[in-house]
């Protein structure tokens, strides 16, 4: 199994900045893909960002340009940097990683935009 600890959520003005960070640990060596996801309220989860063990990288079309994911070389941390951010943007956001085991997600933390 792997854990996933995500921090960094919290309110920021619009046009604003936040740097999302998520801990894993347990099997991370098994990990296929790790990635961030968002709930906004009412709709479902979102794919936001995607990194794979082979380095490439994903966004959605909604955030493309605006985030950044990135991964240190152990593994261990998962990074998302998100700049001019709307109001849009607010939602719960979680990590999530992918192994052969199965999907594991993290408790979320929520990013809230407004002025």
């Amino acid at each position: 199994q792997v854990q996933l600890v995500e921090s960094g959520g919290g309110l920021v003005q619009p046009g604003g900045s936040l740097r999302l960070s998520c801990a894993a640990s347990g099997a991370i060596s098994s990990t296929n893909v790790m990635g961030w996801y968002r709930q906004r309220a009412g709709k479902g989860r979102d794919m936001v960002a995607s990194f794979s063990n082979s380095g490439s990288v994903g966004y959605a079309g909604s955030v493309k340009g605006r985030v950044t994911i990135s991964r240190d070389s152990a593994g261990t941390m998962l990074f998302l940097q998100m700049s001019s951010l709307n109001p849009e943007d607010t939602a719960i956001y979680y990590c999530n990683a992918r192994t052969s085991a199965g999907s594991f997600w993290g408790q979320g933390t929520q990013v809230t935009v407004s002025s």
